[in-house]
């Protein structure tokens, strides 16, 4: 795999990680995610005179991806008001290349070889071992938390897919890019006014700094995995994108105060064998 991608993708998921925590940490999941998806949209609008539209095959696509994200977002929402980042996060992110890679291999005809595979059944089972006695309740996994992560992990999957597609048909992953975020900003909010009201939207001025800087880390990353996508296998990226695990431990456990265990750091290792059988791919 060329360095430079590799390397995009790996930076990508630190940000991803970042405004994840960001969900999670002091406000409430919804008001933090709505918030976060207008921001981004919000960066992304003054974009849209500079790259232009995507173009017009990939019209259809930009239009399922707004309406998967916004089923992902409220998998998100949910699954963590029940769940600790460290449980919901790599259960949800973990799943996802998988199947990913089960369909991109299947209905794309991309090929990963056994090295490519290898490398992504490592990553994917270090991430699974990073759930172990996760969530509140550390002797069991909270089933209401896992449910929420794996829907969250199906709807991860569907975008990746569709984004990766709409992308290459679009000829350009920065004018994709910046209307799928204008088209998640205006569902979320939509959303966030049917679900917390107007009160919702009257607590955002007190907090529209955080919106912003999540939602640039959100553009960004998402911008960066979705040029990738149209350079390398789809299967490739999604699983490089799930690094932002370890990105997500460490903010776990050193920001949000979640306890340290032997099995991160096993886990860990395993993330960065298949990272290294990935980058020899």
């Amino acid at each position: 795999m060329d360095s430079l991608v590799f390397a995009a993708v790996l930076f990508a998921a630190a940000a991803h990680a970042g405004w994840n925590a960001t969900i999670k940490r002091g406000l409430d999941p919804l008001l933090t995610t709505v918030l976060i998806a207008v921001g981004a949209g919000v960066v992304a609008l003054p974009m849209l005179p500079f790259v232009g539209l995507p173009a017009a095959p990939a019209h259809p696509w930009v239009a399922a991806s707004v309406l998967i994200h916004l089923a992902y977002f409220a998998g998100l929402i949910e699954a963590y008001r029940t769940g600790d980042m460290s449980q919901v996060y790599p259960i949800a992110r973990g799943t996802a290349p998988l199947l990913t890679a089960v369909i991109s291999t299947t209905w794309l005809g991309e090929r990963l070889g056994l090295l490519g595979w290898t490398g992504l059944l490592c990553l994917v089972g270090g991430v699974f071992m990073l759930s172990l006695r996760g969530g509140r309740d550390l002797a069991r996994l909270d089933r209401r938390a896992l449910g929420f992560a794996l829907f969250t992990a199906l709807t991860i999957c569907a975008y990746s897919v569709v984004d990766g597609v709409g992308a290459r048909a679009a000829g350009n992953a920065a004018a994709y890019t910046a209307a799928l975020f204008v088209g998640n900003a205006v569902i979320m909010a939509l959303y966030g006014l049917v679900r917390g009201g107007p009160k919702l939207f009257a607590d955002m001025p007190a907090v529209w700094l955080k919106g912003l800087g999540g939602g640039g880390l959100q553009l960004g990353s998402y911008w960066v995995a979705i040029w990738a996508m149209t350079v390398a296998p789809i299967a490739i990226v999604a699983a490089l994108r799930e690094t932002s695990v370890l990105f997500g431990a460490l903010i776990a456990v050193v920001i949000l105060k979640e306890p340290l265990r032997a099995t991160r750091v096993a886990a860990a290792l395993l993330i960065v064998a298949g990272l290294v059988m990935i980058r020899l791919h």
